[in-house]
């Protein structure tokens, strides 16, 4: 029992968490279960007999486990969490080794570890964990910290290593991972020459990678409209039902929802639309909610970007803190504005998810631990 009021008594003396910020979650996921119920009914069809209840299920798990993540997290010390990023690296980054050898292949990729019953995508881990080390980094070469050899080497390292690790089979991620690591650097005074080579060297390898994958590298042609990479048929690239077919039933669901939609779970394009209930979900809420939904569901994301940057990261209580409020708020929305803006045509399709509203496992646990942490360090700042 005393165990217990010594662990209510800290509980009640920390300050409240941002509450826009878990206001603005719950919103989110409550679009997201509305929208993923619409959406799933192809995949019920052609994997359950129809039984959509069985999937909205599934993802109402996975949403009660991703808000679990957030109240844990936004209850542990970010410090506590900060010295173990290095270890979690380095055991995602030896994890994220096995998955071209032993990973689950699905869409063309392979992504996903199976243990047991139980399947998940390393990146997921790795990402939270560089955020983390990242920040430590930061915190700790701040007198130095536009030296060359003893700051910014380290940086590069870990961040290269990392986001090539992940870019083997999942360069969208990868790219998502650098630029918000990038961010943080940039905030954390690193040298702007010294980024400017990060962002050479992310170029080339980025270039690389496409040339080792032809269905990515097809995607960025179909994009552009050019034939660029050697590894790809050009009748497969410009096919209007290959690469181009997604970005084309997308804008089918814009024009068909217009100012209001046509009505919740009255989506045609769910039945066109490869992974609505994933990748393109945008498109869903935008053909069923129109422009308003749209409004809507963008809303949250800027309100998590808006207390994200400028009252969580500028108040933050010290810089480890800033760096993490950085780091994490701009791969959340960054997250969200490139799922947008895939849907819209603005981006080659690349298979990220949207935090919070589409249907998955891991991407939700991994996102549910990111605002946990956000919400820890708003616990932290002094209140006047």
């Amino acid at each position: 029992m005393a165990v217990l009021e010594t662990i209510q008594t800290k509980l009640r003396a920390q300050n409240p968490a941002d509450k826009y910020v878990l206001w603005a979650v719950l919103l989110l996921c409550a679009i997201g279960i509305v929208a993923v119920y619409s959406a799933i009914a192809f995949l019920a069809a052609t994997k359950a007999d129809g039984d959509t209840e069985r999937f909205l299920l599934r993802h109402l798990q996975r949403v009660g486990l991703g808000l679990a993540m957030v109240v844990i997290f936004s209850r542990i010390d970010y410090h506590k969490l900060a010295r173990l990023g290095r270890f979690g690296l380095t055991v995602s980054l030896i994890v994220l080794l096995l998955v071209p050898v032993v990973g689950i292949t699905s869409g063309g990729a392979s992504r996903w570890l199976q243990i047991g019953a139980f399947g998940f995508q390393p990146s997921d881990l790795a990402k939270v964990a560089l955020i983390l080390y990242i920040g430590v980094l930061l915190t700790r070469k701040q007198t130095y910290v536009k030296s060359f050899a003893r700051s910014f080497v380290p940086l590069f390292i870990w961040i290269l290593v990392t986001g090539v690790m992940i870019g083997i089979e999942d360069l969208s991620t990868a790219a998502l991972v650098v630029v918000s690591a990038s961010l943080m650097c940039f905030v954390g005074r690193v040298s702007a020459l010294h980024l400017s080579g990060l962002a050479a060297a992310s170029l080339v390898l980025a270039f690389l990678l496409l040339l080792g994958s032809p269905n990515r590298a097809a995607r960025v042609e179909a994009y552009l409209g050019v034939k660029i990479f050697p590894n790809t048929e050009e009748a497969e690239v410009f096919s209007a039902q290959d690469e181009g077919y997604q970005a084309q039933q997308a804008k089918i669901a814009f024009a068909m929802g217009g100012l209001t939609g046509v009505g919740p779970g009255k989506s045609i394009q769910r039945d066109f639309l490869p992974a609505p209930y994933n990748d393109f979900i945008f498109a869903i809420v935008a053909e069923e909610y129109g422009v308003f939904g749209l409004a809507l569901l963008i809303g949250c994301f800027m309100i998590i970007l808006l207390r994200g940057f400028l009252r969580i990261a500028r108040n933050a209580p010290d810089p480890l803190g800033l760096f993490l409020a950085v780091g994490f708020t701009s791969m959340l929305v960054l997250y969200a504005f490139i799922h947008a803006g895939v849907a819209c045509g603005l981006f080659p399709v690349t298979g990220l998810p949207l935090p919070f509203v589409s249907y998955g496992g891991t991407s939700m646990l991994a996102t549910g631990i990111m605002v946990g942490i956000l919400l820890n360090i708003s616990r932290q700042i002094e209140t006047a």
